[in-house]
């Protein structure tokens, strides 16, 4: 088939692609993580490179089925999502050493909470789409809410996020009837003719909500690349479903990114400006990937070059 003649619209194309997802999330948890276990780095770095190279293969179909312009600009939304993704491991180690979960039930918890995601962003995509098609104002909205986010991103220093003490966690067992402990990797358990809430499920409650929290900048931010449904929502999904794996190889070493968080404002305020700037000049998606690759890329650097420099002169880790 030549290029360009694919529609990416194409309901057959959306059908296949939904099938293919629930065929990898199922694999993922009935047949590779069946039974609870701790996921070693050697496994997530393993899945790491599956999904990095399934979406590599993706970019590669859309070049050579629907153009050059299509692959882009899923590259340069799946980066975004990439990157913002790594800001939330930050969270999800805290929000799992606070509450005491043990390693072999964490899969679990993100397995339940990517699908609760890809549901939830599927609605997000699907309620932008339909803004930006009747009120294209609604561009200048997110510039400016991207534009906000990079500025406070880069003045607010990090505090420390203690789960157990949060208002949420003190109403969650206020209002739900739960047990003490774990049950296991169970969500829910039955005692005396009643279900009880496990912590477990409060801390999938968590982890829903932290996604929610990050959508609100991270689908805007891929809007700004592209306003095709399609590129938006199979860009977000790849960067999901690798989230997982990437957590597990990252959760030890996370924190040694310390060029991060700059980067990532550098980033949202880089596609917040593109935004406003829609209907004076439109930014090439070249341009822009290269943008968000570059800054990327020196921030990873960075931050190797500022880990060796401290061990170097003793001080330990970052």
């Amino acid at each position: 088939m030549p290029p360009e003649t694919l529609s990416i619209g194409s309901p057959l194309l959306w059908a296949g692609f939904t099938v293919f997802v629930l065929l990898m999330l199922a694999l993922d948890l009935g047949v590779f993580h069946r039974k609870a276990h701790a996921v070693t780095v050697k496994e997530a770095l393993v899945w790491s490179l599956v999904w990095i190279g399934l979406s590599c293969l993706f970019a590669g179909g859309l070049y050579v089925f629907a153009g050059p312009t299509p692959a882009l600009e899923f590259s340069a939304g799946y980066l975004i999502e990439k990157a913002l993704s790594v800001d939330n491991i930050f969270i999800f180690v805290l929000i799992f050493t606070g509450l005491g979960v043990p390693a072999a039930y964490q899969h679990r918890v993100l397995f339940w909470g990517v699908l609760g995601a890809l549901v939830m962003r599927a609605i997000f995509i699907g309620l932008g789409a339909a803004l930006l098609a009747r009120f294209h104002w609604i561009m200048y909205l997110f510039g400016g809410l991207l534009v906000f986010t990079a500025i406070k991103l880069m003045v607010t220093e990090e505090g420390e996020f203690k789960p157990e003490d949060s208002r949420f966690y003190r109403f969650f067992r206020r209002v739900v009837p739960s047990t003490e402990g774990y049950e296991g990797q169970r969500f829910f358990v039955r005692r005396n003719a009643k279900w009880l809430a496990t912590p477990l499920f409060f801390v999938l409650i968590l982890v829903e909500v932290t996604d929610l929290l990050f959508a609100v900048d991270s689908i805007p931010a891929i809007f700004a690349v592209t306003q095709d449904p399609f590129i938006v929502y199979t860009s977000n999904i790849f960067a999901i479903l690798g989230l997982r794996s990437l957590y597990f190889l990252l959760a030890g070493v996370v924190e040694r990114f310390h060029y991060l968080k700059p980067a990532l404002s550098v980033i949202l305020g880089f596609v917040g400006v593109k935004m406003l700037l829609i209907d004076v000049y439109k930014i090439p998606i070249g341009l822009s990937l290269a943008v968000i690759a570059g800054v990327l890329v020196v921030a990873v650097v960075l931050s190797i070059r500022r880990e060796r420099q401290v061990q170097a002169a003793g001080e330990g880790p970052a």
